[in-house]
Order: C-alpha cells, then structure tokens, then sequence
C-alpha cells in the first residue's frame, strides 16, 4: 500500500520529479475545471503526472490545461479528442454511469479514501463487464468526503431546511433532498458561491472543503456537519481510448500502475484531507460551525429519513447486467475491511 501522506507532503513541498531532459513521445492533455487550489490541482494531477512521467521514463509528458466549459461537458471533450484526458462528476450526466453511484449512497461512508477504494474495488469485481466507459478508458473512479450542509441560515432541527433553496448536483442527493423537503436547485458546485451571494438559493449540499476552496465561508453563516455527512458525490477520471491505445504496450501498463486503485486512493486521500482545511477556513471566517454527534436528534432524523435510498439505487441500475444486491453488499465489506486496517 503507497504511503499517501508521504505522496502528499512531496508534491507540497514540490519535488515534483521531472524528465524535461527525455524528449516524450506522447503527450497528454489534461483538463481540469476546478480552481487551482482544489487538491485535483493541488496535488492529485501534480502527483500523477509525475508518476506517469517517471512510470514511462519521460516517454509520456502530462500537461495539465485549465477547462473553461461546463464540466458536465468533460467526457464529451474527452471522447472526441478535444483534450486527451480528464475528471468530472458522474451525475452530470444523469443515466450514463448509474453504477458507481452506489458510493453515494447516505451513511455508507466516513471519508473520501476509504470510499474511494472500495468504489474502485467495486467496479473491478461488480460494474467493469457492465461497459459503462464506452467510448472513454477509465483511470481510475474516487467520491469527495461527505457532503455537508453550508447555509446562510441556522440549522437547529432538520425541518429547519424545509422550503429552503438549495443547491443540488445530481445523483442520490436529489433523493434525499425531496425527503428533506427543500426546493431544490441543479447547478455545478462551482456556481455555488454565486448563486448564495446572490440570494438564488439559501445554502449547497458539498464537502467540508468548499468553506476555502470555493470561498463558501463567504457567503455561508453556519456549516453543519454529520458524522457521515448527508451524501458523496462520484467522479471518474477518464483518458481518451485512442490515445491510450496508441501507446506501447508498455506504456499503457505503466500508466495504469499509476492510475486505478493507486490513484483512485490518491485522490479521496487528498480531497479528504482538504475537508480539514475547510473547517478551519470556515472558524477563521467567523462561521458557525456546529459538529453534530451520532446521538444528535438531526443525525437520528437524518438517517430515518435515508432510510431505502440503498433500496433507490438497486432499482435504478435494474437495467444494467449486474447483480446490485452483490455489488452493494461488496462495497459495503470493503469499506469495512479498509476501515478495519487503519
């Protein structure tokens, strides 16, 4: 198992390895949508680059290019060759990958790595026959730490969100939202500091870290956090099919003992590390930041009102050729097992 803490403190500290000496033969286009302090371009695409570019001995170069589009639009560019590679969230695009949003199931999960892992496990034991990546080549798959609530108003019981606006993403969370009662608004997590500054909604569902990274702590009064959060969100990093074929052999195996469970590790290691982060930005910006316990009467509110969302997502993939039941209860043990080893 790689040391991810020892992978994180490198890139922070930037020995980022470079083989500007070799001439590549190949280059990778990466896009990325997130601003450059999110860890995606903090450390996870530093770090992978380096790794790919070590793995291939300067063989394959990775650039990393700013993607001004919406990110829903990501997998489009990907297929079509417009960039080379890229990430972005599943539920963007709503019916296409259904499978992995069995990691976004409520209070499967306490942190991004674990989730990560066992979501990756996941699609190689369940979900890879299924095909869901035609026309793309997945690297590797990681969700974000626990989806928390940001407002522009104090939570003191769950009811306190009826009628509220609230920014949602997509996937599972609608679910839960329709059961929390809020009238929901579908926009990308970027927009989200826009849409409280200006009134359009009351408060998002997102991770912890947001409170820094999208400057919620701006435009939030209270952070309310569950033990296990309200949701996760599942993202897939994805390289065009072409060019990964157009490589050797040998290329193509070096890149992928860079990528998949190793990366997928990576990436809910450091988004769930930014979580931390997030807290502190939202005290030092004077926000209410209330942690709430598991005997807290919202958690217990919060998980009745969960409840059979597990039951939601097996329906939703019946039209997939796999066993759900067995895929679930998989995730389940690898989240344990994981957990068990930390």
């Amino acid at each position: 198992m790689m040391n991810i803490k020892k992978s994180l403190l490198c890139v922070a500290a930037g020995a980022v390895f470079s083989l500007s000496a070799v001439a590549a033969e190949t280059t990778i286009r990466v896009a990325t949508w997130l601003p450059p302090t999110n860890p995606q371009n903090a450390i996870v695409w530093p770090t992978w680059k380096q790794w790919v570019e070590e793995a291939t001995e300067g063989r394959v170069e990775v650039i990393i290019e700013n993607y001004t589009s919406h990110p829903k639009t990501i997998f489009d560019a990907v297929e079509d060759g417009v960039y080379d590679a890229g990430f972005t969230v599943n539920a963007y695009l709503p019916g296409r990958f259904k499978l992995s949003s069995v990691a976004e199931i409520p209070g499967e999960i306490t942190d991004a790595e674990t989730g990560s892992v066992a979501l990756w496990r996941t699609y190689k034991d369940y979900f890879e026959s299924a095909n869901e990546y035609e026309g793309l080549h997945l690297l590797a798959l990681f969700v974000h730490g626990p989806g928390q609530l940001h407002t522009k108003f104090p939570v003191n019981a769950i009811s306190d969100l009826k009628g509220k606006k609230m920014r949602v993403g997509g996937g599972l969370i609608n679910d839960l939202a329709e059961r929390l009662e809020v009238t929901p608004v579908s926009a990308s997590a970027p927009k989200s500091y826009e849409m409280m500054q200006q009134g359009v909604v009351d408060g998002t569902f997102l991770p912890a870290q947001e409170q820094k990274f999208f400057r919620l702590s701006e435009v939030s009064t209270d952070l309310t956090l569950f033990p296990k959060g309200l949701y996760t969100t599942a993202f897939s990093i994805v390289i065009n099919p072409e060019v990964f074929e157009s490589l050797s052999k040998k290329d193509q195996q070096a890149i992928m003992k860079a990528s998949g469970e190793k990366l997928s590790r990576l990436s809910g290691a450091a988004w769930g590390q930014a979580d931390i982060n997030g807290v502190l930005e939202a005290k030092e910006k004077g926000v209410n930041v209330v942690i709430l316990s598991e005997d807290d009467q919202r958690v217990k509110d919060l998980d009745k009102l969960a409840e059979g969302i597990d039951q939601i997502w097996v329906d939703s993939v019946a039209d997939r050729d796999v066993d759900a039941e067995a895929a679930l209860a998989g995730f389940r043990k690898y989240v344990t097992d994981i957990n068990s080893k930390k």
